[in-house]
């Protein structure tokens, strides 16, 4: 992250901090300013943020009394980076795999709800702040290394580790986030936290980040603590948040390829949002077959003239509203066409 906060400093916060906020005037005798009148002295010295290449700053980087290592800069630059790069991340890749992945048949199914895909995309964009916000004192903790980042093969374990860590990565943010979603789903916490997020039973690309703000977070933690506890290169940090995204975007699409006894696609995670109470993991299914939670999906969901068909649709309802009665009680969603509140 410091790599990307070094070029949103270079590109643009300069410039914005050196506006909002002005540093002293500059003496008379410093070397890169030519009168005194000029403002924007600071002692701030200029380090880049990887060895392979640097942004030279502009003059504007001296000009605000918050110098770019100001933990009350950093701490809005990174909570608008995030939210910003967030939101775009997930609006335009979920848009691309709502029009060119997503079965549009699933708006017709008796589960799916009024209005859903803008509900979603209200839910998303109402939790962002507040995961970014949330999120900040991890990426604080990366920027001034209090981390175990590192640059280059040369600064890491070795080059072995360079390939190894993204196997690593997936291992064990699987079993952490596993762990969380099973905690997520305990009664006292589900009503509060993570109810916000099965609202969708039948969910597109864009209920991937619809989430109640603290479940969001909950769930990132794994991605944040990995870097704390075990050696991650920065630049494969950077790529692996990106993947992290794309895959939540993936296993709501709706598009069930993987018909894996090892992959946690969208098939499995479809069987979570419809049935509740299983396939909790992230990547895999290993820890829902350790867990005893792993349900297998139904064939049919492979089959594109089952999958949609009105008797699967039909087997699906029955089971859903006999589990849903016995997770949430009352059923207070509102499906497309139904008029009123179906009520189980």
């Amino acid at each position: 992250m410091d790599v990307v906060l070094e070029a949103t400093d270079s590109f643009i916060a300069d410039y914005i901090y050196a506006w909002a906020y002005p540093a002293r005037t500059v003496p008379y005798d410093h070397p890169q300013f030519t009168n005194a009148t000029e403002q924007g002295f600071s002692s701030w010295q200029y380090k880049p943020a990887c060895p392979y290449f640097d942004i030279p700053p502009s003059k504007y980087a001296y000009m605000s009394a918050w110098d770019r290592d100001n933990i009350y800069r950093q701490s809005i630059t990174l909570f608008l980076i995030t939210w910003i790069f967030g939101f775009l991340l997930y609006f335009i890749f979920a848009t691309l795999s709502y029009i060119f992945i997503f079965d549009k048949k699933t708006v017709y199914h008796p589960k799916y709800l009024k209005n859903q895909m803008w509900l979603e995309i209200k839910q998303a964009n109402a939790s962002m702040p507040g995961i970014a916000m949330l999120t900040v004192p991890f990426w604080l903790l990366e920027v001034n290394g209090y981390t175990r980042l590192y640059d280059t093969p040369a600064d890491g374990p070795g080059l072995w580790y360079d390939i190894l860590q993204f196997p690593f990565f997936i291992l064990f943010t699987d079993a952490s986030i596993y762990l969380i979603h099973r905690w997520l789903h305990l009664p006292s916490v589900y009503k509060h936290l993570h109810k916000p997020h099965h609202k969708w039973i039948m969910p597109t690309p864009y209920a991937s980040h619809a989430f109640h703000p603290l479940d969001g977070w909950a769930q990132g933690l794994p991605y944040h603590l990995y870097p704390i506890l075990f050696p991650l290169n920065k630049f494969a940090s950077v790529a692996l948040f990106v993947f992290v995204n794309f895959w939540t975007i993936m296993i709501h699409d709706g598009e069930y390829v993987a018909d894996s006894a090892v992959i946690n696609g969208a098939a499995c995670h479809t069987v979570h949002h419809l049935y509740f109470n299983y396939n909790y993991g992230q990547y895999t299914t290993f820890w829902d077959r350790l867990g005893r939670s792993y349900r297998e999906p139904d064939k049919e969901l492979f089959e594109k003239e089952k999958k949609m068909s009105e008797a699967q649709w039909k087997k699906q309802t029955a089971e859903m509203e006999r589990i849903l009665k016995e997770v949430e009680g009352e059923d207070d969603r509102t499906y497309e066409g139904a008029g009123t509140k179906k009520n189980n």
